[in-house]
């Protein structure tokens, strides 16, 4: 998942910047609405981590303006702002789930998930797509019941074609879900290198190359 954290104390939101990092999610940290909102435009997050004590604006307007303006990303409020009262506004508002603090990664990771199967239509914990099995919380992956070992950017990928398994993703859209801003440019053929390992050790069908649009998942079964 690429992953929109607005948080504005410096601590908590690099330690959830880096403990979503290291579960294999790319993920962009700012301190303010305005700096999220510009983000919000720029790229396709499949879920924001909304504070609500923000500077320079509350957390409840953002959220409000975004809903209004028709942004749909999945977004979970994480306060420090207990009260019911509290709780069933936001909820309200338009947001998805609403934690309180303190809240481990590990928790706040599966709520992620939960959100995300909703979103793109997987109602059980593990993904089926043929003969290919896929568990976000564990990060397995099964090809023909047998365990495959693929890096944290192959399942980053893998992950993303299998939530839109409808669609032909192009270069530039699959780049902006693996790469946050934090880190060096990705290399002109990175995809290409990922996609090429996926298919070497899983099967060669399992990424349909659509020429002139782009990538998408292959139909999970094995190749003649």
């Amino acid at each position: 998942m690429r992953l929109l954290i607005v948080e504005d104390d410096a601590l908590l939101g690099d330690a959830l910047a880096t403990g979503l990092r290291q579960l294999g999610h790319a993920v962009d940290w700012f301190e303010s609405g305005a700096r999220a909102d510009a983000a919000l435009v720029s790229a396709p997050f499949d879920a924001v981590v909304l504070d609500l004590g923000l500077p320079g604006g509350d957390g409840m307007v953002w959220l409000q303006r975004w809903r209004e303006r028709g942004v749909k990303c999945p977004l979970l409020v994480l306060t420090a702002r207990d009260g019911i009262e509290q709780r069933i506004a936001g909820l309200d508002a338009g947001a998805d789930d609403y934690l309180v603090k303190p809240i481990t990664i590990d928790e706040l990771a599966a709520r992620l998930r939960a959100l995300l199967r909703r979103t793109v239509g997987h109602a059980q914990a593990v993904w089926q797509h043929g003969a290919l099995e896929y568990d976000p919380a564990t990060k397995i992956v099964r090809w023909r019941g047998v365990q495959v070992d693929l890096t944290g950017r192959e399942l980053a990928l893998l992950e993303v074609l299998l939530g839109q398994s409808q669609r032909v993703l192009s270069k530039a859209y699959l780049q902006e879900k693996l790469y946050d801003w934090s880190g060096a440019e990705p290399e002109s053929n990175s995809l290409e290198v990922h996609i090429h390992h996926l298919r070497r050790k899983i099967d060669p069908a399992i990424v349909r190359t659509v020429r002139g649009v782009g990538y998408a998942i292959g139909s999970g079964e094995a190749s003649p």
